[in-house]
């Protein structure tokens, strides 16, 4: 039985809330309630509890304090808390501490219930992934698998066992980064680090600890032959340490299910497809994927999405007011990502009061997202030529260069995994074909300069002479040397 403690300075909302939720029957037990934030702490201290309920106003030390000390002291523990509807921005805030939940007031039985349980999965999944750990064989491999996994678990305090699996290499290691992807994946062997691929119940993944930085031109070739092979996967930042492997993991998952989401095969990075990245949680599931397909600019995604929304309201039948809240706040979230031409003589606030009142809320909202729809799509439409324009000509002037996805996309202003879709669906190649064939064709103008080979890699951005020769074949179907002689003999 998990244990949790409910902390608020309004005496009534403890008496409210140790009656109207049925503890024992989600297999919680209430071990105890404190009325101000100092008591809270000494509460929380003494008895552990899994599951933390915490009004974000109260005296002594107000709920944010409390979360960041007890996630601070025990960052396994799972907090909801409680917000009124002016508290928004509060509520953004503990939501970047790590609240698992938070539930605004009013609080209504459904609502805690709600909260309530996503949190038990949340905790039931960890705890499936630990047992899941601990059946790892103990042979060399797979303990070294069992230190990764425990490194994604625990983070810091794991990273003695990690070292002593991983051995002398461990020293070398400069970042971490963790990739995950629905279908089974091999990173390539490399120099410049050591992968360990793992698997959950539903994510195949592959913890990559680096030995030294990788070019940003790694990570596009990585893209191209993982969309080639039709695979999504999701990567997570590179932290600079072992222990980042742990927020790693979370943003992998995180950029796959964007990935998913936008039917994007190849790689998409954390936070480029959310303006939010450090956010997770804010809105559901089903809201977040409203957000997404309104960023991806499709009229048609989101009115699926939106529909999937009001079937779910409709299913779980939750409190009115909570789904007028939930509504205006993926409203002006929606307003906000699509930025440009905002109508700022609309008031959603108040017309989603009287669409309730004359009993077409579901029907205000669909229009309200449909429109938004349509402004986004005429704003990519307007701006797709320009930018893909733009991002052409950037890599004509720096094809000699390892120039980046990344790089050309901030020039143009675009998300990465977005000008890699655009790039592909406006010109038919992909970001990294388009580069090296801009860079081909510089070098063959150099080469009927008579230039030598060596200094031709040179200078269309490739390090090593070899892998320039490779590319140059497998484009034109004849050596670097075989071109320039050729073309000598016939002029």
């Amino acid at each position: 039985m998990w244990k949790a403690v409910v902390c608020d300075d309004e005496y009534i909302v403890l008496e409210a809330l140790g009656m109207m939720v049925d503890w024992e029957g989600l297999g919680i037990e209430l071990a105890g309630t404190a009325g101000d934030g100092v008591s809270a702490l000494e509460l929380i201290r003494r008895v552990k509890p899994d599951i933390v309920l915490t009004d974000i106003r109260m005296p002594g030390l107000d709920g944010l304090q409390l979360i960041e000390t007890v996630l601070a002291e025990a960052p396994e523990t799972h907090c909801i808390v409680f917000s009124g509807f002016n508290e928004f921005e509060y509520v953004k805030r503990a939501i970047r501490l790590g609240v698992a939940d938070y539930v605004e007031k009013p609080i209504t039985e459904t609502a805690i219930e709600r909260a309530l349980r996503k949190v038990i999965g949340q905790i039931e999944r960890e705890t499936a992934i630990r047992s899941m750990e601990r059946r790892l064989h103990d042979n060399g491999e797979a303990l070294l698998g069992k230190a990764v996994w425990e490194l994604l678990l625990f983070g810091k305090e794991a990273e003695p066992g990690w070292r002593e699996q991983f051995g002398p290499d461990g020293d070398r290691v400069t970042g971490v980064t963790v990739l995950a992807a629905a279908e089974s994946f091999r990173l390539p062997e490399h120099p410049a680090y050591r992968a360990v691929h793992l698997r959950d119940d539903k994510h195949h993944l592959a913890v990559m600890f680096h030995f030294m930085d990788l070019p940003p031109a790694h990570w596009d070739s990585l893209a191209d032959e993982l969309d080639g092979a039709g695979v999504a996967v999701g990567i997570g930042r590179t932290h600079s340490s072992p222990e980042g492997a742990q927020p790693g993991w979370r943003e992998a998952v995180r950029a796959l299910k964007a990935a998913k989401l936008l039917n994007i095969r190849g790689a998409v990075r954390f936070g480029e497809m959310d303006s939010r990245p450090d956010n997770p949680g804010l809105l559901s599931a089903r809201e977040e994927a409203i957000l997404l397909a309104l960023r991806a600019g499709s009229r048609a995604m989101v009115s699926a999405e939106v529909e999937r929304f009001l079937r779910e309201i409709q299913e779980l039948k939750p409190d009115p007011d909570a789904v007028e809240s939930e509504m205006l706040k993926i409203i002006y979230a929606a307003e906000e990502a699509v930025g440009k031409e905002r109508d700022r003589s609309a008031k959603p606030h108040i017309e989603i009061a009287e669409a309730a009142a004359e009993g077409r809320l579901a029907e205000w909202f669909r229009d309200r997202l449909e429109r938004l729809a349509e402004r986004e799509t005429a704003n990519r439409e307007r701006d797709k030529h320009t930018a893909i324009e733009e991002a052409k000509q950037y890599v004509a002037h720096n094809a000699f260069r390892d120039v980046s996805l990344q790089e050309t996309a901030a020039h143009v202003g675009l998300h990465p995994a977005y000008l890699s879709v655009l790039f592909k669906e406006t010109t038919g190649e992909t970001f990294i074909q388009y580069l090296t064939r801009n860079r081909v064709e510089l070098a063959k103008s150099l080469l009927r300069e008579g230039m030598k080979i060596s200094e031709v890699s040179d200078r269309v951005g490739y390090m090593n002479p070899r892998h320039f020769g490779e590319v140059f074949k497998r484009y034109t179907g004849v050596t670097p040397g075989q071109y320039r002689d050729s073309w000598h003999q016939s002029s």
